[in-house]
């Protein structure tokens, strides 16, 4: 496996597994279509017939030998209303998934009020969501008469690529240098020169953002820091429309990522159980992935519908001491703007792959130094703007619940399709006894942000 999946499994801890959970609304999706579906399309991704092993001394894919796509798959026949609904997807949140099987499961509600409910959890060593989303992309088109037209991929071995890519960067650099340097003409010693001066130069600028990255401050203790029981719950908001987040964001000149983090802010400066004096000094971080796709070199950056983790996170300061809406919006607008042209990303993702590479005694103090930074994780993910089909039947929602590694016990998320737009949170039990209240709470901040 490589680096930067089996850190999820390096990084888990009992009372935090490591799975992304996503929940479709699907109008008329039955039992018999779905499997179906998930017989043709979904288990021809190779990586799905997998599951890891540790093997001394790292994880390994292995194949299972007795796969079978309907041990992954439950059906319930009830007729759950939306309180209900809530309560089930909670339930299957705390469901422990076997390991000596392939680590995802789905579970399909059919007679749901609403429409079909399809539930998924994977465990993150298989992807990230921008994998899954990529995934679901291809596996639903655009009409319910359509085939999807490309799907599946065998799995290919990659963890020498990554070090031939590594290898040959090394020698590249070293080459530059030994070229300059062996050469008695002026102009090349002076190249030679140029070049090391910029490696020089290229390293303190590295060693700076690492130095950076380690000092930066641990959250204030709070509520929101208590151990947690192991339990999760969670809830989610009926849609709003995109537009009203775009106009928001046009009129105040940040992003739909800078609103939603507000509302975070809002939401959880009355549950940090500080007084007001507490709340002028207090130190909170969210842990929001980025996407780092685009600035990985040939040779490490996968392929289009390549499944795999490919984030780096970044630790953004919430406002909690901010006394008003557009206060903590503007406050986040300038510490993202910081944060977008730091290195942050690219070496949390490194970081966050030395994991599987560490001796047990050691991965505590790595997820330590990432988790104590953040009391809770909050993303961003985007779908399509127009309506798709799976297995020919409408997706009319589509909500997904972010893992929370360490001791955080938060995570919320935003997700955006066909035009809406619906929050989601997930809490350890010890956190957030309400999640309800805390999504209206979210509510509340957009809309006091609101613009005409």
């Amino acid at each position: 496996m490589l680096p930067s999946d089996s850190a999820w499994l390096a990084l888990e801890r009992p009372a935090n597994p490591m799975t992304i959970t996503i929940m479709l609304r699907v109008d008329g999706l039955t039992a018999d279509r779905f499997r179906g579906f998930l017989r043709v399309y979904w288990a021809s991704w190779e990586r799905f017939r997998y599951r890891p092993v540790w093997r001394a001394p790292a994880w390994y894919w292995l194949a299972d030998s007795t796969f079978n796509e309907t041990r992954h798959l439950d059906v319930v026949l009830d007729r759950f209303d939306q309180k209900q609904l809530q309560e089930w997807v909670s339930e299957r949140l705390n469901e422990p998934l076997p390991l000596y099987r392939p680590i995802w499961k789905f579970w399909l509600a059919p007679n749901a009020e609403g429409g079909a409910a399809l539930l998924l959890r994977l465990h993150h060593c298989y992807a990230d969501g921008l994998s899954l989303l990529g995934i679901f992309g291809q596996l639903c088109p655009a009409s319910p008469r359509q085939y999807p037209a490309l799907y599946g991929a065998p799995e290919v071995p990659r963890l020498g690529r990554w070090a031939m890519t590594a290898q040959q960067w090394l020698e590249s650099m070293a080459a530059q240098v030994g070229q300059g340097g062996l050469s008695g003409s002026g102009t090349r010693t002076d190249s030679a020169q140029g070049q090391v001066g910029q490696l020089v130069q290229n390293g303190v600028r590295l060693a700076h953002k690492l130095s950076e990255f380690l000092i930066e401050q641990e959250d204030t203790p709070s509520d929101l820091k208590r151990p947690l029981s192991g339990r999760r719950s969670c809830s989610w908001s009926a849609p709003v429309p995109l537009e009203r987040f775009r106009a928001l964001a046009l009129a105040t000149k940040t992003t739909i990522n800078d609103v939603l983090l507000a509302c975070v802010a809002a939401a959880v400066r009355p549950r940090l159980g500080l007084t007001q004096a507490q709340l002028d000094d207090a130190i909170m971080h969210a842990a929001v992935p980025v996407d780092i796709r685009a600035q990985m070199p040939e040779g490490i950056r996968p392929e289009a519908g390549e499944l795999g983790n490919c984030f780096g996170t970044v630790f953004v300061p919430l406002p909690v001491d901010g006394e008003s809406a557009l206060e903590r919006l503007f406050r986040i607008k300038h510490e993202t703007r910081k944060l977008k042209k730091s290195g942050q990303p690219g070496i949390a993702w490194g970081l966050t792959s030395c994991a599987p590479l560490l001796p047990e005694v050691g991965r505590k103090p790595l997820a330590d130094l990432f988790f104590r930074k953040a009391s809770a994780v909050v993303s961003n993910v985007q779908g399509t703007p127009e309506t798709r089909y799976l297995a020919g039947c409408a997706i009319t929602e589509q909500m997904f619940w972010v893992p929370q590694a360490g001791d955080i016990g938060l995570g919320v998320s935003i997700a955006s399709y066909a035009g809406q737009v619906q929050f989601g949170v997930v809490a350890d039990d010890a956190i957030l006894s309400s999640p309800d209240e805390f999504l209206q709470d979210c509510l509340m901040e957009l809309e006091q942000l609101q613009v005409s």
